[in-house]
Formats: structure tokens, C-alpha cells, sequence
């Protein structure tokens, strides 16, 4: 009985086929997209309000920071499997240093989250409590778009 669980152990094995660097990161692009696509509809949201495009709501501010707040809080890791680099993938901009300095990657990323924090405490409290928060977040798109991101074609 042990050689016929062997045999089926070893033929299961040798069925199986190894995973190539053509696997399919559809989904995890979608997803790490989606939630960039969130930050720059809140972002342009509490932009607008700051540039006096559209009218102040406190309401609608503090959503919109809330909403940054929470993208801020996922959990990035599932999202940057290697291999999803614009060098490897077609329909990314990201940058293979991603992987490569990825502790300032994240560092970056810990700076957005921060900068969220300081928005969400300032959105319901008037426009020109608003304008002034605004900064760091903007700088640390900035500079993980500088550092991690190709530019458009």
C-alpha cells in the first residue's frame, strides 16, 4: 500500500507545471491601480476645495480624508509581487526599484499615510485649515512618483 501512495505522490509531481515569469498579475495590477485611482479621486476632491474650484463641504473634506486614511491602511505587500514592474509587465508604471530599494519604497509609502492623518484632522475644520494639510501628502506622492514611478509615454 505504501509503494501505491508513493506512485501517486511521484505521478502528481511530475504533473504539475512549474509557474514561469508569464504569470498572470491581472487582478493584483487591477487592484494596486484601483487604489491609486481612489487616492486621486479624493485627492482631487480635497484639491479642488483647497484651490477654491469647488465649494468647501466639511462634510464631503473630511469623506474625502477619511477615504485617504483607510487606502493609506492596506496592506501594500499582496499588491507588489515581483515581476510586476514595468520592465517585466506591459500596463504599469512602476518601476523595478520598487523591489529593489523597497524600504524607501515603503518608506514612501509610510509618508503618504502620515500626510493622511494630517489632512483628516484638518477637513472638517474650514478651508483654511484645509489648504496647509494638503502639503505632505503631496510631497510624498511626489517623491515616490519621482523615485518609483516611469513617467507617461
Amino acid at each position: 500500500m505504501t509503494y501505491l501512495k508513493l506512485a501517486i505522490t511521484v505521478a502528481a509531481l511530475g504533473s504539475s507545471t512549474p509557474a514561469f515569469a508569464q504569470d498572470d498579475f491581472s487582478g493584483t495590477l487591477k487592484a494596486r491601480q484601483g487604489q491609486f485611482q481612489i487616492m486621486a479621486l479624493n485627492l482631487g476632491i480635497l484639491g479642488n476645495m483647497a484651490r477654491g474650484r469647488m465649494d468647501y463641504d466639511a462634510d464631503a473634506a473630511q469623506a474625502a480624508a477619511d477615504t485617504l486614511v483607510a487606502v493609506s491602511q492596506i496592506q501594500q505587500a499582496p499588491m507588489w509581487p515581483e515581476g510586476t514592474d514595468n520592465a517585466a509587465i506591459e500596463g504599469t508604471r512602476a518601476q523595478p526599484t520598487i523591489w529593489a530599494e523597497n524600504a524607501d519604497f515603503l518608506e514612501k509609502w509610510a509618508g503618504f499615510g502620515e500626510g493622511a492623518l494630517v489632512i483628516q484632522a484638518a477637513a472638517g475644520n474650514g478651508l483654511e485649515a484645509l489648504g496647509p494639510a494638503m502639503g505632505p501628502v503631496g510631497g510624498s506622492c511626489k517623491a515616490c512618483h519621482d523615485n518609483h514611478r516611469a513617467p507617461a509615454n
